[in-house]
Formats: C-alpha cells, structure tokens, sequence
C-alpha cells in the first residue's frame, strides 16, 4: 500500500515582507457544497505576537485556491488569534483556538528563559453558510494553570458533545508551575453555554511534554486522542502517542506509543475505522512531512502504511536541531490532513523555505 501524490503547490505564498511574511497552522475542511476551506495564520514573523486569522477557498478539489481574507479585521490590532477549522457531521463549520491580547504592536509572545507563551484563553465560532459569514469568537477561559497551545480543531461528536484539546503550556512567569505532562480537553454539552474539562494522554516521563494534542470521532464512535510527545533537554523526541475513548471522552484508555516518530501530527477518519494520519519529522532522516494509514486499538496503533509525501528543500532555517525549544528556526510544520469528496487526501503545512514561504498542500490517493 502506498499514497500516490496527484498534485502540489500553494494555498497561499506569502509576500517578501510586511504583516504577511510568515504563516502558520493551516487547516482544512470542506463544506455541504463540495467547497474547501482552508484556515491559516499570517503574521510578520515567527515568534511575534499578532497571528492575523485568514480563510483561502477551493471550489475544484485543491487545484486552484481564493484568498478570502482576515477574519474579524476589526480586532486585529487588539488580539492576536490562532483558529483552526473543523465542520461536524451535519456539515456545520466551526473555529477553534487561542485568543491572545496585544499590548503593543511586534512584541514577542514568546520567551525563551521560560519556553513560555503569552497568557491567553480559548475561542471558539461558527458558520451556518458555509464559512461565508462567521459569529463573533466567544471565550472560553483556560481552566488550569498555563497557557493553551491549541492547533487542533474542535471535534463536534454525532451525540453534540463539543470537544477543544489543547496542550498545557508555560507562560512568561517563572514562578508558575504548569502541569505539562497531559493533554487537557475542554467539553461542552449545551453548544459552549457552559464548558467543564477532563485530562488525557498522560505521561510517566518526567522530561516528556505534550504538543499538537488533537481529538477526533472515528466511524464506530469512538474518539482518538493524539498528541506530539516532545522530550525536554537532549534527545531526540518520543514517538507520538494516542488513546482511544469509548465513553465519548468522559474516561480515557492507557496512553501509548504510535511507533510513529514526529514533532507535530494530525489524524483524520476514515468511514471504514481506520485513520489518516500526518506529522512532522525534523529530527530523523529522511525529514519532512509523513502520511500513515492506522487502525488504532486500546493498545496498538495499528500502522498499515508510512510515506514521506513532502520533502524541504530545509528542514530548519539556519540548521538548528529541530526541538521546540528553537521552534522560531524551523522551517515547515503543523501539517494535516482532510478527506476529500473524491476519496483523495489534501495535506497542508506550513513552510518557510527558500523556494516560498506560506502555506503548501500536497493532495495523494490511497492505493
């Protein structure tokens, strides 16, 4: 079994300087027309506080690319936020991710004496006419400690459960202790009137973090649990790791190991059980950006197929190591991967390399 590659090239280049000279987080999902939708984040530079969210679309699978846009222009000198796209079952859009404030215009939000980031809180949208108009982001405060690091979508179930994980993280003060060890998912039962929060993907390692957490419904209903296993210090990163849910995300199997090595992933059902899922290699040749096919259990993963679909021309911008703590170096990353109408798969990543700095997309067929 292999992934066939059909077509690459841009979502969207950016420009050679200004406010659009770096994007980030790139997501896709498609709507009830057939239409893709495509949410990312531009800003100056990597590392500077002033994420401007932004929709491009697609209406012939990926060949071709609209840029729509910021979203909510009119708060984009007063908050610095990082949505990501998702659509439930009934084809409703939704926008999840961070809202950070912004005291004063390219000031860094993050530091690199604590690995910390801004103080924020957690958003959420959405959109009855497929992504054309969009409610105004509501809050959700960050229920413990830290700040939330959340790339990942919000998983609406078929039951209506709302589901945003997000990755503890510390922030610039060096006197709070932040509980890094676990994946947080904020739960809703009552469309994000009220929200409480449970805890997955737990680590023993005292040098492991979590990063990139994800939460996605497979076909038979259970959910998948994925995040980044990053190890503080020297080394290289563990495999990421998983686990399943069959109570829809009230209780959570054993973590484990997806043998798969990578510093930021995403997964994506299948209609048939299994899962596509994409990640970031930095660290271990050959680099780039991996697709498997999974068929996960309480405790095997189930890998079926792995294959590098991208290869950089750099995998770092000055040859750095490729950890989180010199992410401002990196050069590509936060893929993911949607399933497209035609029963091909549209992967998306952000890049900054010699040859365009932007967001790329590489759409395969599984063969």
């Amino acid at each position: 079994m292999k992934f066939e590659i059909l077509d690459q090239g841009f979502v969207y280049k950016c420009g050679p300087g200004g406010d659009e000279s770096s994007a980030a987080t790139s997501r896709c999902a498609v709507t009830r027309t057939g239409d893709i939708l495509c949410s990312f984040m531009l800003q100056s530079d990597l590392g500077v506080n002033g994420f401007v969210p932004c929709l491009s679309r697609s209406n012939d699978s990926g060949a071709s690319w609209q840029y729509e846009g910021p979203l909510w222009p009119h708060v984009r000198e007063k908050y610095s936020m990082n949505p990501s796209i998702s659509r439930s079952h009934d084809g409703e859009l939704f926008l999840f991710g961070s809202k950070t404030p912004i005291t004063e215009p390219g000031e860094p939000f993050w530091c690199q004496e604590t690995l910390g980031i801004l103080q924020n809180e957690l958003i959420w949208s959405r959109s009855l006419d497929d992504g054309r108009t969009w409610t105004e982001p509501q809050a959700v405060p960050v229920p413990l400690p830290g700040a939330a690091e959340t790339p990942a979508p919000l998983c609406v179930t078929r039951s209506g459960r709302w589901l945003g994980p997000y990755a503890p993280h510390n922030t610039f003060d060096p006197d709070l202790e932040v509980d890094r060890g676990h994946t947080v998912i904020v739960v809703s039962d009552d469309q994000g009137k009220t929200w409480g929060h449970v805890s997955a993907l737990r680590f023993s390692e005292p040098d492991a973090v979590c990063a990139e957490s994800w939460v996605i419904e497979l076909s038979d209903g259970r959910l998948l649990a994925t995040t980044a296993k990053l190890r503080l210090g020297a080394g290289d990163d563990y495999p990421n790791a998983y686990a399943l849910s069959s109570d829809n995300g009230q209780t959570w199997a054993p973590t484990r190991s997806t043998g798969l090595p990578g510093q930021a992933s995403a997964p994506a059902a299948l209609p048939d059980g299994r899962v596509l899922y994409t990640y970031a290699q930095r660290q271990q040749e050959p680099r780039g950006v991996w697709l498997a096919l999974a068929k996960p259990t309480d405790s095997d993963y189930g890998v079926k197929a792995t294959q590098l679909v991208w290869h950089p021309e750099t995998p770092t911008q000055s040859d750095s190591s490729g950890k989180f703590e010199e992410w401002t170096d990196f050069a590509f990353g936060e893929p993911q991967v949607t399933l497209l109408p035609d029963d091909t798969a549209l992967v998306v990543c952000w890049c900054a390399q010699p040859s365009g700095r932007g967001i790329r997309f590489v759409k395969v067929k599984i063969n």
